[in-house]
C-alpha cells in the first residue's frame, strides 16, 4: 500500500505547490543515476538528483487490474549519465527504477512514489532514447511454474544444470571480422556447431565486458546472433564457451555427460500419439 507523510498530503491539498519529479535508476552493475525535473540539483536520501530537462515521461495510468501499468520515458542523450554508448551496449536494460515526487522547498516531508519497477529494453535514436518502465505487476505476467517440455529448461552452467563451464571455455583473439558480427579466428579448430548457442564475451577492445550468443560456429569462424554495439577490431580478445541446444541425447549426455541434471522430459510423447489407432 502506498504511504505518504501527513505533511506531504497537506501540501498536495494546497492551491499552489512546490513539487518536482525525481527518478533514480540502479543499473544491473550497481551504478546509480538520479535526475530531477527541477532547474537545480537536489539532495534527497543521500542521493544527488541532477537537474535536467532532457527527459519527458508519458502520463501514468494505473488500474485496479493485474495487467502491467507501464510508463514510457523519452529523452535526449544530453546528460553525461545517459550516453549513446551505454544505451547501445545494453547497460540500461532492466535497471531498477523509482519515480517519485517531493516538495523541493521542504524535503523533510518525504516522497510520494509514483511508480517503481524495472526498465524494459532501452532504445536509442540519433539524439534521443526511449525506455519503457515496467511496473511491479509485470511480474504477474511471467510463467513461474515448471514447463512440461522435451527440451531442458535450465541454462548451461546455472544452479539447475550444475555443469562447470571451465572445461568448455576457450579464449582467442579476432583475426578478422565481417559485418561486426562474424569473427574469424584460425585458432578455432573445434567441430562445426560446437559453440552454437554458446556465449562469447569480449575481454578487450571497445566491447570489453559485453557478451553475445553465438548463432553458428564452424572451424575458424564464429557468427554472433546480433551485431555488437561497438566496432570489433582485429586483435580483440574474447572467451567463449560451448553451446547447448538443450537436447537430452545429443547435448546433455553426448556433449556434456550431464544427463542426471537434465531439466526436461525427453521421453514425453508428442501429439502424434493421438493419431495412432486403438490396440487390437
Amino acid at each position: 500500500m502506498k504511504t505518504m507523510s501527513a505533511a506531504l498530503k497537506a501540501h498536495y491539498a494546497l492551491g499552489t505547490t512546490t513539487l518536482t519529479t525525481c527518478w533514480k535508476a540502479t543499473l544491473t552493475n550497481g551504478t546509480v543515476v538520479a535526475a530531477t525535473s527541477l532547474d537545480q540539483d537536489i539532495v534527497f536520501g543521500g542521493v544527488t538528483y541532477l537537474a535536467t530537462s532532457s527527459y519527458s515521461p508519458t502520463n501514468i495510468d494505473s488500474t485496479a487490474e493485474l495487467n502491467p501499468d507501464n510508463l514510457e520515458v523519452t529523452g535526449f542523450l544530453a546528460s553525461p549519465a545517459i550516453t549513446d554508448a551505454d544505451v547501445q551496449s545494453g547497460r540500461w536494460d532492466y535497471a531498477a527504477i523509482e519515480l517519485f515526487e517531493v516538495n523541493y522547498a521542504d524535503l523533510s516531508m518525504g516522497k510520494n512514489v509514483l511508480r517503481s519497477g524495472t526498465l524494459g529494453e532501452v532504445r536509442a535514436g540519433r539524439a534521443t532514447f526511449n525506455a519503457e518502465l515496467r511496473g511491479l505487476t509485470q511480474a504477474y505476467s511471467r510463467t513461474i511454474v515448471r514447463l512440461t517440455t522435451k527440451d531442458c529448461t535450465a541454462d548451461l552452467g546455472d544452479e539447475r544444470c550444475k555443469k562447470s563451464l571451465a572445461a568448455f571455455t576457450v579464449v582467442g583473439a579476432v583475426g578478422s571480422v565481417s559485418g561486426n558480427r562474424v569473427i574469424n579466428d584460425a585458432a578455432r579448430t573445434e567441430a562445426t556447431g560446437w559453440f552454437t548457442a554458446g556465449k562469447l564475451t569480449f575481454t578487450s577492445g571497445m566491447n570489453t565486458g559485453l557478451a553475445m550468443e553465438v548463432k553458428n560456429s564452424v572451424a575458424g569462424q564464429l557468427e554472433l546472433h546480433e551485431v555488437m554495439p561497438f566496432p570489433i577490431a582485429v586483435g580483440d580478445t574474447y572467451s567463449v564457451y560451448a553451446g547447448c541446444t538443450k537436447r537430452f541425447a545429443e547435448d546433455c549426455i553426448a556433449k556434456f555427460a550431464n544427463g542426471v541434471n537434465f531439466r526436461g522430459f525427453p521421453h514425453l510423447p508428442g501429439s502424434s500419439i493421438y493419431k495412432v489407432g486403438g490396440v487390437a
